[in-house]
């Protein structure tokens, strides 16, 4: 297992391991954990998951950040396409308009 670490600026590093680091060196990956905080894991180099050090005190507080985290990115997806579709102007109007037309759409 390699320095596989991508460095996004001076204080935050990001460790990268494959699949196959996790199922044949995952004693040294669990010792690892701590310090890292957090690491992705990849497969076919591409990231798949995010491993990240928890405990039974923190676990429901850990989750929860995740999932907003995932819902402010999605969120930011919308607003980008909307921007880029010209659809961030929008009234409430046209956009219960819309989910009519798709709604009738969808029907058929």
């Amino acid at each position: 297992m390699g320095d596989n670490s991508v460095s996004f600026d001076e204080r935050q590093r990001m460790k990268f391991i494959t699949v196959r680091d996790l199922r044949t060196t995952p004693a040294q990956i669990w010792k690892e954990l701590p310090g890292e905080q957090e690491i992705v894991i990849t497969n076919n180099g591409k990231p798949i998951a995010l491993l990240t050090p928890l405990s039974d005190t923190d676990i429901e507080d850990t989750v929860t950040a995740v999932r907003r985290a995932r819902a402010a990115t999605a969120l930011k997806k919308i607003r980008d396409l909307a921007i880029k579709t010209g659809r961030s102007g929008m009234t409430m109007e046209e956009i219960n308009e819309e989910i009519q037309e798709y709604r009738k759409s969808a029907k058929r």
